[in-house]
């Protein structure tokens, strides 16, 4: 029971760091070329 319940939380905790990482990239991007933009 315990394992399983590291292995979700695990799971979990990955999910949750690759959209934070992807919402960074994105709003990374779309600064970028905001910037590209006005120049």
């Amino acid at each position: 029971m315990g394992v399983e319940m590291m292995i979700g939380m695990g799971l979990i905790w990955l999910l949750v760091v690759m959209v934070l990482i992807g919402a960074v990239a994105a709003l990374w991007k779309y600064l970028r070329s905001d910037k590209a933009r006005d120049e």
